[in-house]
């Protein structure tokens, strides 16, 4: 359930400690939308603008992978092997954070094929000079192939016991992110080199793998082993 707060927790670390990849892909367009406010007073404004529409992209996708892992786990069976999942992506994602594996980056080749539709319509956004501009090309930022965001997503799609929920684990990890992508004009560099410490992402890795070894449905998984 989305209301344990260790799950909450975890959606807002995959985010904050996922931030050096975020700065990575995304940093430098929220650099162009801050240039494009043609004023450093309007620089606030204009990235808060980007990632609204970011953070709203993020909560409508897990709103639809919700709905298609909702109906998927209405059989109990099948509601343990959705949960089961659940965990072990969360385990995969503490592995992506930590850098001990980088299998989550894989999903990124599929993130391509819907990317390269929606990727056309971005320039028709720049210069983003306007608010209305900088929160639709935030809203299509969001579906940049990424395997943090793709990883969470699935995640947040079979850990979540409504659709809402799962929207609602996204728009956390969204904000997980956020003091990173607002920062990327003034201060990203300085939370770059402190993300990229190693024991500060092994430590952050490790926290969200016992999260997910904690939420494995260990009592259910001992039952189905036992002797009828």
């Amino acid at each position: 359930m989305i209301t344990e707060l260790p799950i909450a927790l975890a959606a807002v670390l995959f985010g904050l400690a996922g931030s050096t990849h975020c700065i990575g892909m995304c940093g430098g367009i929220a650099g162009s939308v801050a240039l494009s406010s043609g004023g450093k007073a309007g620089q606030p404004v204009f990235l808060l603008a980007f990632n609204l529409g970011r953070l709203l992209s993020y909560a409508l996708a897990g709103l639809l992978v919700g709905q298609l892992g909702h109906l998927l786990s209405e059989g109990q069976s099948l509601g343990l092997v959705l949960r089961t999942f659940a965990a072990t992506v969360m385990i995969v994602m503490g592995l992506y954070i930590a850098q001990w594996w980088q299998g989550a980056a894989y999903l990124e080749r599929v993130g391509q094929l819907l990317w390269r539709h929606i990727q056309p319509w971005t320039g028709k956004l720049l210069p983003a000079d306007r608010l209305w501009k900088c929160l639709l090309l935030g809203g299509l930022w969001g579906w940049l192939p990424c395997g943090l965001v793709y990883t969470t997503l699935i995640w947040s799609g079979t850990a979540a016991s409504s659709p809402w929920q799962s929207g609602l684990l996204m728009l956390l990890f969204g904000l997980g992110t956020l003091p990173a992508m607002m920062t990327t004009s003034l201060l990203a560099s300085q939370l770059r080199q402190l993300l990229q410490r190693r024991g500060v992402r092994q430590a952050a890795g490790g926290l969200v793998i016992l999260f997910g070894v904690f939420t494995l449905p260990w009592l259910a998984l001992l039952d189905t082993h036992q002797p009828g």
